[in-house]
């Protein structure tokens, strides 16, 4: 985890629809804090300082410092709701983080040698079905990201969860409910003999 972000927040005040409604007009996010053993703190952070944060996709993936006044709590990303129409964050969950419990988060996937790939040379296409998975470890173990290797995957063949490679100390929660759950993540399928043709 080479990144380190930093998100610099104040206590909000004024709580309820109202307030937050002003709080956006001048350029705020409302946001909470929650978990562990202390009570929610309803916070409030500046929208271009989150919009920049959020445009690195390690952000959401990442142990992250949440400066709140002089002291700094450390968090991940829990839930962000954005306005449907327009590009602006309304609101932010962070969920506290402790070194010493697990923590469910998804975590992206970062798919390599797909042009490389044995099914590709053969004339096979690439299709993603998952592009992100849930997994639960430590926050010290969390990862910024999973490769799938597809340079010996040929065509017609499927990568399911339980065949990605993972970092150690690190459960892919859907695993956890049996075999009925492991998912297919990537497929690269054949072509059709009229496309050989």
């Amino acid at each position: 985890m080479a990144n380190v972000f930093e998100f610099v927040a104040e206590a909000r005040s004024g709580l309820g629809s109202i307030a937050a409604r002003a709080e956006r007009r001048q350029g705020k996010v409302p946001a909470v804090i929650y978990g562990g053993e202390k009570q929610p703190e309803n916070l409030v952070l500046d929208h271009n300082e989150v919009v920049k944060h959020l445009a690195h996709e390690a952000v959401y993936s990442h142990v992250l410092d949440l400066k709140i006044g002089d002291r700094t709590e450390k968090a991940v990303l829990k839930h962000i709701q954005r306005h449907p129409a327009r590009p602006q964050i309304l609101h932010i969950d962070f969920l506290r983080v402790d070194n010493t419990h697990k923590l469910k988060v998804h975590v992206p996937l970062h798919f390599i040698n797909e042009a490389t790939s044995v099914g590709v040379k053969k004339g096979g296409v690439v299709t993603h079905l998952l592009v992100d998975v849930e997994v639960l470890c430590l926050p010290t173990a969390l990862p910024e990201y999973i490769e799938v290797d597809l340079a010996a995957v040929d065509a017609g063949a499927t990568i399911h969860l339980s065949d990605l490679v993972l970092p150690h100390g690190v459960e892919i929660l859907a695993l956890q409910h049996g075999a009925e759950h492991d998912h297919p993540v990537v497929q690269i399928v054949k072509a059709r003999a009229s496309d050989e043709a």
